[in-house]
Parts: structure tokens; sequence; C-alpha cells
């Protein structure tokens, strides 16, 4: 398995969490199970691809600036997590919150596999990338 099928998969995860959570309504076990996992999966997934995708095409200059752009990313779904978490569940802000994390996911995962896979596929050699992709699955598994 390549990287990008490896964190493809995660993505696919993600967003049938977030299709499901904006499908929830007030303060129910199944929004709070979906918004459990779904933060999980996010930040297990955003350590392991700083760590094995981001961090290796650092060192290339036609790279660096998406690998900056995808940590920054991260760093504005932190602060919309942290917004869901300090906001009750049952109120309609929630769902207002949810679904601005769900659109900056969402656009983060595109660039991702639309622009930056491309380009990282040119950078990295086929066992970077199968290396990659152990690597991550690994501390995924973790």
């Amino acid at each position: 398995m390549k990287i990008f099928e490896a964190l493809r998969q995660d993505h696919d995860k993600q967003r049938a969490l977030m299709k499901a959570l904006v499908e929830t309504s007030g303060e129910s076990i199944l929004r709070e199970e979906f918004y459990k996992q779904l933060k999980n999966e996010l930040n297990k997934h955003s350590v392991a691809e700083e760590r094995h995708f981001y961090s290796p095409l650092i060192q290339y200059d036609n790279t660096v600036e998406l690998s900056r752009h995808g940590i920054a990313e991260h760093h504005q779904i932190d602060k919309l997590i942290e917004k869901l978490d300090a906001t009750d569940m049952s109120s309609s802000a929630w769902l207002t919150s949810m679904k601005q994390l769900k659109d900056k996911v969402e656009h983060h995962l595109t660039e991702e596999e639309t622009e930056f896979f491309k380009i990282a596929g040119k950078a990295l050699n086929s066992e970077q990338k199968e290396s990659l992709a152990d690597e991550y699955l690994d501390e995924m598994q973790n």
C-alpha cells in the first residue's frame, strides 16, 4: 500500500463520520458517540499525517509550502474542535460549528487528494511511498 491510499482510507472515514454527525440533532447518545469517534480520528490522523507525510515532504522545494499549508490547516481544525468542545451539544450553535468543521475538513481533504498527492507523488519514490504508508498505518493502530 502507498501512503496516498492509506491517507485516503482515513479521509473516507472522516467524511462518513462528519456526514453522520450533521444529520444528528440535539444532545443524543448517537451525536456524542460520532463526535467522540471523529475527534479521535482527526487527532490521530493529523499527528500521523504530519509525521509520516508532511514532515518527509518538507525537505523538497516543490512540496515545502504545501506541507506547511496542510499543517496550518490542521491547527485551524484543532481550533474548530476546541470551539465545539466549549459549546453545548444540544444547542443550534453546536450544529453550526460542526458544519463549519465539516466544511474545513472537507476542503482540506479535497485539496490534499486533488493537488498535494499529485505533487508529492512526483517527489517520493515508490519505496518511500510504501514505507511511509507502513509507518503511518502503524501509528494509526496505536
